[in-house]
This record gives C-alpha cells, sequence and structure tokens, in this order.
C-alpha cells in the first residue's frame, strides 16, 4: 500500500512509503542510505557501499522478505526490512536455537534507516505497521530486532543521544534478556573490525 504523508506547509514537498522491489538501482541507493545513517551514534558504522549492496542483496533474497522505503520523489530519505528469521546467518538465529525457540514461527527486523531531519514525522511507526503486517502475512507469532548496546559513558556518545526504548517499548518489544549476539564492524574512530553487543526485542503478534 502506497500513502502520502505531507511534511511541510509546501504541498509539493511530500514522502512516500510503500513497498519496493529490491532491483539493483534501489540496492545501490539504500546502501548509501544505510551508510549515512549508520554513522551516527549509536552505531558509528564506517561501511564500505559495495558491501552493503551485497548485505541487502541477500537479506532481501527470501520471497517472504520485505523493503519498505520512504521517499520525496524519486529520493529515498529512509527505510526498513524484514524477513523471516529461519533465513538469517548462524550468528542472529544461534541465540533463538539456543533458547529452544522456533525459528521459523519469528520474522527478523533489519534495518530501520531515516535521515535525521525526517524523524519525529510518524514514519518510523510506519515502517513498524509496515513489517507487522508482513509478519502477520507470514502467519508468524513473534516479531524480533536486535540494537547494539553502548556504554553510557562511550567517549563518542553525542549529549543529544536519544534512547529508544521507550519508542520500542510503546510499540509492544520487550528487551529478551536471554538473547545476545555479537557482530563485528568498523568503528568510525577505528582502524580494524571489532565486536559489537547486540541485545534483542521480541513482541508476540
Amino acid at each position: 500500500m502506497t500513502t502520502a504523508m505531507p511534511l511541510y506547509d509546501n504541498p509539493a514537498e511530500r514522502v512516500t512509503i510503500e513497498r519496493m522491489s529490491r532491483d539493483d538501482l534501489t540496492l545501490r541507493a539504500l546502501a548509501t542510505l544505510r551508510m549515512t545513517v549508520f554513522r551516527s551514534w549509536p552505531y558509528l558504522y564506517d561501511g564500505n557501499a559495495d558491501y552493503e549492496a551485497a548485505y541487502l542483496a541477500e537479506f532481501l533474497s527470501d520471497p517472504a522478505s520485505v523493503l519498505i522505503v520512504a521517499r520525496i520523489g524519486e529520493i529515498p530519505i529512509g527505510m526498513a526490512t524484514a524477513s523471516p528469521l529461519a533465513t538469517q546467518s548462524d550468528t542472529i538465529t544461534a541465540p533463538f536455537k539456543t533458547a529452544e525457540i522456533n525459528i521459523n514461527t519469528v520474522f527478523y527486523f533489519g534495518e530501520s534507516v531515516l535521515l535525521n531531519q525526517f524523524r519525529g514525522m510518524g514514519i518510523g511507526h510506519r515502517f513498524f505497521d509496515e513489517r507487522e503486517a508482513a509478519a502477520a502475512e507470514y502467519c508468524a507469532t513473534h516479531c524480533t530486532f536486535c540494537a547494539v548496546a553502548r556504554p553510557d559513558d562511550h567517549p563518542m556518545r553525542p549529549l543529544s543521544a536519544r534512547d529508544l526504548t521507550p519508542f520500542w517499548q510503546k510499540r509492544g518489544y520487550r528487551l529478551a534478556p536471554d538473547l545476545n549476539a555479537s557482530l563485528s564492524w568498523k568503528d568510525l574512530d577505528q582502524t580494524l573490525e571489532t565486536p559489537h553487543s547486540m541485545r534483542f526485542w521480541m513482541k508476540a503478534l
């Protein structure tokens, strides 16, 4: 479903949110968007466009996966992805298997990225709405996502850092204390990849 949301007083400036196909042009544009947003706190990610495009293509390879894009005209300003948990890497699925959770009944939410100037307009909620709808279509019983856990005293933590916990809780998600993983990437202030603690949140549908 496609909807338009007015952003400014000028009615010509509108954002469109819709599910899209994963054609190469889209993936390249979204790879750049993903890298741009993830350079900010809390991910501080120093990424590579070729790797990002390949990652997105693999993530979205399952027919049940979804790609939701927010655009102004043809320019993407945000996106969100979701796919069956069973199609994810061992790193992501291992905590669920250890906890004896049936991964075939869980839908995994990948990134939800949005340029800073468009936040606070309800787009993030729409990303969750669309992904939860896809999970229901898949007949999943639960949705899950993971988020990086950074220490409060991290030297690159900005004073204006926003805690997304209240937003996730409002959406019905709860921290799953027994589900944790480690993902490696290169931070902006580092020269090599390092492991990062990831914490999972879950919601029953």
